[in-house]
């Protein structure tokens, strides 16, 4: 028996991967965070599957169920909204795991920015506009950020950011970020993209946050900044792919 530590994608039931649906039909136990996860997601599990929502629950709480369905012998799957690689305090849990001795595994999943990007319809990476992507976050009632991780340090590169949990603070962020990317910088605000509830907002550092503010939203939104998140973004033609690169090396 292991730990399966899965990635829900980031809401949308038939956004999860081939493996995550079938560990999902063979658990026993999963635990899924109820503030993130579109409950169609756990129409994957059995009928008689034990279901534990962690929203209310601390991480020793967590593990110590985790834990104790493994020592019963069930199969268990420890959901993570998008994929875990990303602010899933996959670390944490995995480090009490191996302590006590219990088995783990990842299954990748969808990240929320990459659906977010996708329901737009945007490439983060535009050639010759923006060739970085930074996901980063905001320190406000949460855990420190390391040093040297500040938000104007990645906005003077100028890359396309990505900000996970920072959806309360966007009027506060908009103007620090303006004064990087300029109050015409485009920004797009995606709340709980691929589900039933999802909410897309469009604007600039000028004005997103009135827009934010009057869909009242407070979490589970990711906001894209950055020229390439423009609507009718005009960047150069990729090297890969221009008529005239020389092709007749042919690979061995």
């Amino acid at each position: 028996m292991t730990i399966h530590f899965v990635g829900a994608g980031p809401g949308a039931a038939d956004l999860l991967t081939l493996r995550a649906a079938t560990l999902l039909r063979s658990a026993d136990v999963c635990l899924y965070p109820g503030t993130y996860l579109d409950e169609a997601v756990l129409g994957h599990c059995r009928p008689d599957a034990r279901l534990v929502d962690t929203q209310d629950l601390d991480l020793e709480e967590i593990v110590a169920t985790m834990a104790e369905a493994y020592a019963e012998g069930l199969d268990v799957v420890r959901l993570t909204s998008g994929d875990p690689s990303v602010y899933s305090a996959l670390h944490e849990q995995a480090r009490r795991l191996d302590a006590l001795g219990v088995p783990w595994e990842v299954v990748p999943g969808v990240p929320a920015y990459a659906a977010a990007a996708a329901r737009i319809g945007a490439e983060l990476t535009v050639p010759e506009v923006a060739q970085t992507v930074v996901l980063t976050r905001t320190q406000a009632r949460s855990t420190a950020m390391p040093p040297g991780e500040s938000l104007a340090a990645y906005a003077a590169t100028g890359a396309t950011l990505v900000l996970h949990l920072a959806i309360t603070r966007t009027r506060e962020l908009a103007v620090e970020l303006a004064g990087h990317y300029g109050p015409a910088c485009p920004v797009a605000v995606v709340s709980r993209v691929s589900q039933p509830s999802e909410l897309v907002l469009r604007g600039t550092l000028a004005d997103i946050a009135d827009a934010v503010e009057d869909a009242g939203l407070r979490q589970a939104a990711v906001i894209l900044v950055g020229p390439a998140v423009a609507a009718d973004v005009r960047g150069a033609e990729s090297y890969l792919y221009d008529p005239a690169r020389d092709r007749s090396a042919k690979r061995t």
